[in-house]
């Protein structure tokens, strides 16, 4: 696991609905998009006050909690841009930005042993969001604009690589099992009514402003989606409820974890999501620059506003074969 700090270069007229094929798909997503500002300070910092009380028996689980936040804190720093495009296009959006912050102000009020519990919750859901979302790559993304498709994935693709980090830290925080499951029920049940709720009234509001609302196919696939992702997450919080349960044991979705490998460390690249097609043997990469400094992580988890943006650069790359091949096995 590991740090990505990435700048996505946005084209200028970028268009906030960024899928002319299925802009209800565009609109859902950004309604998420707007919640994360929110939700990953929130995480994060309660995933980092228990590890800081963490013993040396834990070192090794502090480690990751510290990588972890600096993933969170990263996902902020990029929905906080994106959103920032989102909000200046259809500003009354903004109302409901406010309401999720007002309502994650009051949460951060809870107890720690409960944020603990939304936290690992909340990481359940988005997992099961990655493994709904790698099965539809293609039926969701092609023909959608590049760099926001690269956005969303990437969050995804680390969303499976820290799975198991905020439950190992509710474990080690709540001794109890019994004591423990019944707070995980509350943190799971909290976290997946707030991301239902939020994601529903955030997708209404871009249909209305989008003028789309009142269409019949965005509300059948909205529909289909939706059934489809309550099928995916039941079984998945179902099983997180076992006392023996742990997220470790679960498949990850294979092709989401095998393009995030492809990232470079050194140069921080990753391949843009449009150009892993086989009719496309080049591929744009979005530049990076080094790891974020541990004062620049406080900043954001102390004012939760976005970090500075870095220089970034544009490269090509011209030998993506197995990566090609890897997007042939998924269509």
């Amino acid at each position: 696991m590991q740090h990505r700090r990435l700048s996505f270069a946005y084209p200028e007229d970028f268009n906030p609905a960024w899928h002319r094929r299925l802009p209800e798909l565009a609109a859902a997503a950004n309604a998420v998009s707007m919640m994360m500002p929110h939700a990953e300070p929130f995480v994060a910092k309660s995933v980092r006050a228990a590890a800081e009380a963490f013993d040396t028996d834990n070192e090794l689980l502090a480690d990751e909690a510290r990588v972890y936040v600096q993933q969170e804190l990263e996902h902020h720093r990029q929905h906080q841009r994106f959103n920032e495009m989102v909000v200046a296009a259809y500003p009354k959006i903004s109302r409901l930005d406010r309401f999720m912050g007002w309502t994650f102000d009051r949460l951060a009020r809870r107890s720690l042993t409960f944020r603990l519990a939304f936290a690992a919750g909340f990481e359940t859901v988005a997992y099961a969001g990655a493994r709904w979302t790698d099965d539809r790559l293609h039926r969701l993304f092609d023909d959608a604009e590049p760099v926001a498709s690269t956005l969303f994935l990437w969050h995804l693709a680390e969303e499976i690589e820290h799975k198991t980090v905020a439950f190992d830290v509710f474990r080690a925080h709540t001794c109890s099992v019994r004591f423990r499951t019944l707070r995980h029920l509350g943190g799971l049940a909290s976290s997946a009514v707030l991301l239902a709720l939020f994601t529903f009234l955030g997708t209404c509001s871009l249909l209305l402003a989008q003028r789309k609302f009142f269409s019949p196919r965005a509300h059948a696939n909205l529909f289909m989606w939706s059934l489809s992702f309550i099928f995916e997450v039941m079984p998945l919080m179902a099983v997180s409820m076992l006392p023996s349960h742990h997220p470790r044991s679960l498949t990850d979705p294979s092709w989401l974890a095998q393009w995030l490998n492809h990232h470079d460390p050194e140069t921080g690249e990753i391949p843009v999501w449009n150009s892993l097609g086989v009719d496309s043997p080049s591929a744009s990469v979005l530049g990076a620059v080094a790891e974020a400094s541990g004062l620049e992580a406080d900043r954001v988890l102390d004012q939760a506003s976005p970090l500075a943006e870095q220089p970034s650069g544009v490269t090509r790359v011209d030998d993506l074969f197995d990566l090609e091949e890897l997007s042939r096995s998924v269509r």
